[in-house]
């Protein structure tokens, strides 16, 4: 099982006395496997030191001299770190902020003797705390696990930080999610209390809060720089073209449609025209302006243009969009600053919507034509100031922060409709795959345990992990192949993420210690196509279910916070239609495993027919389709194939139940259409038993039943429902019986017909459920001419003719099962029949015994003529005696030797046991006794009593 990050500590999170776990580092340090006692978080960091070749005893850490004492970050964190100091005077905490490379920039403590005490490693900004040089450290550990971190004394990589302990929490920019910095708290491990956590929480919160009102002022110095731009702007601010006029008369998705584009035309960060179409067919042209406040703010303005309209005069139309956002001439590379949109509204005139505008924009003295191509023109040709307004401003990152918010709700709603359309593990992780490329990343793997792509839960997913998919913009990298087991190394951001169970983002894999130290001549090779990295655990239900993992190459920026929030949304969408494939590859097996069970495992042996036969399941469930061969009475045969309605456990049930009773309704001897009824009285009561259906009719089925006698080369077939069989003469002819129909089983009260066919020997029948002929894609009846031509072919063996028919006929994916039964006819010899007729005359017994001695010598059976004489004196006697003429004899050398006896009663006799005082009641128990079976088997008109002798001693 997966251990999470508190059962590896154990109970140990901190050590007695709050040292840490100081034996277990000991023992890391002494080069033993440690598990137990140790954060997950710690371990991994620890792995990730030794990789770097760190020592513990290492006591000078990288100086930059270089560092920006007046950032953005500085400015929004000096304030609050001032307040920090002071409320934590008087005490011995010391305050550090570093920067994204775990750079120190401002330090505060609480005793300014600190600063004096302290070396000045620990009171000197400029120092790097980052892991990769640091090792384990509040600093370090709050960059590579981008949350909250707590680091008790020995849980520190380093000897000098043994005696102290700290707490520390990324700063992210609020626009972009980057993370900014860090906010680090030290303090010595004696003094540690829980609500340093909320404190530094807080403070994080305000210094993000001072940094974006860092973006709204360089945005209120843009919207002030436009303003001051000329008279005429400002003139054209009350007269121009008003979003806010717009939305009474165009509908939200129209003003939308603007808004984005603007958003767009920001990010571009370029001088730019475009001319937006709406879904009515009107067009508004959005210029972008490049612009400088007065304290050196560079940003974007976008206009909404409609030059030469005079007030009060209705619009016109441009002949052609635009479809791509062409660079004007002379446009001013924009250096970008991050800052948020202003807005501001433009009046258009009343009762006019911008419908068009004409062929020729100016916008800074630049032009576009009516294809919407910039081109130089003079410098001072300006539209009029009542067709200029005002849409949005900003700089260009804003914009690029919009559009990739936009494209990430896009990528999320698309998700929803592209993962999990079908209920296969290995289809669904594709699916996540071909979701993510290349939207979110430019190569995905993804890694399930065995057992989960055999619908099971793994009891060990870390050692069982197979590569299941890699997808990518290319096929030629050196991922581990699909099918074979990767090999992650123990801090390889895979086992990390599936250990704690959150996604783990590795921005630089160049420097990401886990990752390479997993296979370091592997991973050297991919380097040289990716760069960045996110680790997504794939969970659903408390499931571990495999690992995704997410590779940027093409784009040169790494992946962010936000990318890992992306994927890891798309992972859990992915896990629990991963997990629910699971269970349906589980519930399948199982109802597959069932219906395998509850078919024949094997065909009966008989000489009436060679039978070949096929089982397909569906692809999308398994449902209740059967088939039989029944050996019976007089060397016939009988075959049967049905089909319960509906798929899953309960069809399959129904399947094993209907089979069973409709075997042993045939080796009563009952006709086909009584079969039938007797099946149908059974799935009518199944269907009132059933404590759900409250009978309703759940359950219902179709049924095919065929008997045919190889001594009369005739079949007798009836159906309730079901397809009619097909039928190949010797010649391979091939027709379709006109057979009756018959209602489905379950409706009850309805009677079946049955049909006589003579079939001569070497024809075909061919059995076969609903799922080989119905599909929604095809039509029925061309199925049937389908398969009559598969089937249009002599001197076949039932073998080649199932593979023909599912090679020429069956649907390629199957949405019902298919049950196919192919049996050949035969004959018996007939010099292996002998009959005779006789009247109800006692005084012909012995005629018959003599008769039928003579034959069995004929055919070589000496040894059984004892048995047999005994038995047909017998038989014959009691129809003589209790039956009713006319009588007749009839001997079969088949696999065993058959006795009938046939009269017109129709009462039969029954074994008993006789009493001493009795003086009849003997023959049967006779009969019973020389014979391996016996029964009876009525005819339209009158019985048939029948034993077989065994042969095997002869």
């Amino acid at each position: 099982m997966v251990r999470s990050g508190s059962e590896r500590a154990g109970a140990a999170g901190r050590a007695t006395g709050g040292t840490g776990p100081a034996r277990v580092r000991e023992r890391f340090l002494q080069g033993e496997r440690v598990e137990e006692g140790v954060r997950a978080s710690i371990l991994d960091s620890w792995e990730r030191s030794r990789s770097l070749g760190l020592s513990p005893d290492q006591c000078d850490l990288p100086f930059r001299a270089d560092f920006d004492p007046d950032g953005r970050i500085v400015r929004a964190a000096v304030p609050v770190l001032d307040r920090l100091q002071s409320r934590f005077s008087g005490s011995e905490i010391n305050i550090s902020l570093a920067d994204a490379s775990g750079t120190v920039l401002l330090r505060r403590f609480g005793k300014e003797s600190m600063a004096r005490s302290l070396p000045a490693i620990q009171t000197v900004p400029g120092f790097v705390f980052a892991e990769q040089v640091a090792g384990t450290n509040g600093i370090g550990l709050a960059l590579a696990e981008r949350q909250l971190i707590r680091v008790y004394g020995a849980e520190h990589f380093a000897e000098r930080s043994q005696g102290s302990a700290c707490v520390a929490l990324p700063v992210r920019d609020p626009l972009s999610g980057c993370i900014e910095g860090v906010l680090c708290f030290g303090y010595p491990r004696s003094v540690d209390t829980p609500a340093l956590g909320a404190v530094i929480r807080k403070a994080a919160q305000a210094v993000e809060r001072r940094l974006l009102g860092q973006s709204s002022a360089r945005e209120r110095a843009l919207l002030r720089a436009y303003l001051a731009a000329g008279a005429e702007v400002a003139v054209g601010l009350h007269r121009g073209v008003a979003v806010d006029e717009l939305a009474l008369e165009l509908r939200p998705r129209d003003r939308a449609i603007l808004m984005e584009k603007a958003a767009e035309l920001i990010s571009r960060g370029q001088r730019a025209a475009v001319d937006v179409p709406l879904p009515d067919g009107r067009r508004v042209t959005l210029v972008s302006r490049p612009m400088t406040s007065a304290s050196g703010v560079e940003g974007i303005a976008i206009e909404a243009v409609l030059p030469g309209l005079p007030p009060g005069e209705p619009l016109g139309v441009i002949p052609r969009p635009v479809g791509e956002l062409p660079v004007l001439a002379g446009a001013p590379a924009v250096v970008s600053a991050v800052s948020g949109p202003a807005r501001l509204s433009f009046t258009l005139p009343s009762g006019h919507l911008p419908q068009a505008a004409p062929a020729h924009v100016a916008a800074g003295g630049e032009g576009v034509g009516p294809d919407g191509a910039g081109g130089a023109t003079d410098e001072h040709r300006e539209p009029p100031p009542s067709a200029r307004g005002l849409v949005l401003v900003g700089e260009p990152h804003v914009g690029t922060y919009a559009i990739a918010a936009r494209r990430r709700l896009e990528l999320l709603s698309e998700a929803s409709t592209r993962i999990g359309t079908g209920l296969d593990v290995r289809r669904t992780a594709g699916e996540l795959a071909e979701t993510a490329v290349p939207r979110l990343a430019d190569f995905v793997t993804v890694d399930l345990p065995e057992a989960v792509l055999r619908g099971e839960e793994s009891s060990d997913p870390l050692s069982d992990l197979r590569r299941t998919v890699v997808h990518g913009i290319r096929a030629d990298l050196p991922f581990t192949p699909v099918g074979k087991r990767p090999d992650f190394g123990p801090t390889a951001p895979q086992l990390r993420c599936l250990i704690g169970g959150q996604a783990v983002l590795e921005p630089d894999l160049k420097t990401a210690a886990g990752w390479l130290a997993q296979d370091p001549e592997h991973t050297e090779q991919l380097l040289t196509h990716v760069h960045s990295l996110i680790a997504v655990p794939l969970l659903a239900r408390g499931v571990v279910l495999g690992v995704a993992s997410f590779y940027r190459a093409q784009d040169p920026a790494p992946f962010g916070d936000d990318d890992r929030s992306l994927a890891q949304e798309l992972a859990a969408r992915a896990a629990l239609s991963i997990d629910n494939a699971r269970r349906y590859t589980h519930e399948r097996a199982m109802v597959l495993a069932l219906q395998r069970r509850l078919l024949p495992h094997g065909l009966p042996d008989q000489d009436a027919v060679e039978v070949a036969h096929r089982y397909l399941p569906a692809e999308s469930d398994v449902g209740g389709d059967w088939y039989d061969v029944i050996p019976l009475s007089g060397a016939r045969v009988g075959l049967i194939v049905g089909d319960v309605v509906g798929h899953g456990m309960l069809s399959a049930a129904t399947m094993g139940r209907l089979r069973t009773a409709a075997r042993s309704f045939a080796e009563l001897d009952f006709p086909p259409d009584e079969v039938l009824i007797h099946l149908d009285n059974l799935v009518g009561r199944l269907d009132r038993e059933d404590p759900d259906g409250e009978g309703a009719g759940i359950i219902g089925a179709t049924c095919l039943y065929v008997i045919y006698d190889p001594t009369s080369q005739r079949c007798v077939m009836a159906r309730a429902g079901h397809p009619p069989p097909a039928l190949v003469r010797p010649d391979g002819t091939v027709s379709y019986p006109d057979l009756p129909a018959g209602p489905p089983l379950g409706l009850g009260g309805l009677p079946f017909d049955a049909v006589e066919i003579d079939l001569p020997e070497d024809s075909q029948l061919v059995l076969y459920t609903d799922g080989l002929i119905e599909d929604r894609h095809r039509d029925v009846d061309v199925v049937l001419e389908e398969l009559r031509g598969a089937l249009a072919r002599a001197q076949r063996t039932p073998e080649e003719t199932c593979q023909a028919i599912l090679d020429t006929v069956a649907p390629a994916h199957p949405c019902d099962d298919i049950a196919l039964l192919v049996a050949r006819t035969h004959a018996l010899d007939p010099r292996r029949i002998a009959s005779w007729d006789l009247p109800a005359d006692p005084a012909l017994v012995g005629e018959v015994r003599a008769s039928a001695l003579r034959r069995l010598a004929d055919w070589g059976l000496d040894e059984a003529a004892f048995a047999a004489e005994l038995i047909l004196s017998e038989l014959v006697t009691n129809a003589i005696r209790h039956g009713a003429g006319p009588i007749r004899v009839r001997l079969l050398h088949h696999r065993t030797l058959i006795c009938e006896v046939s009269d017109a009663s129709n009462t039969a006799p029954h074994l008993r046991r006789a009493a001493s005082t009795d003086e009849g009641g003997r023959g049967l128990f006779l009969v019973a006794q020389l014979s391996q079976t016996w029964g009876t088997r009525y005819l339209p008109e009158g019985k048939v009593i029948w034993a077989e002798c065994g042969l095997d001693g002869i």
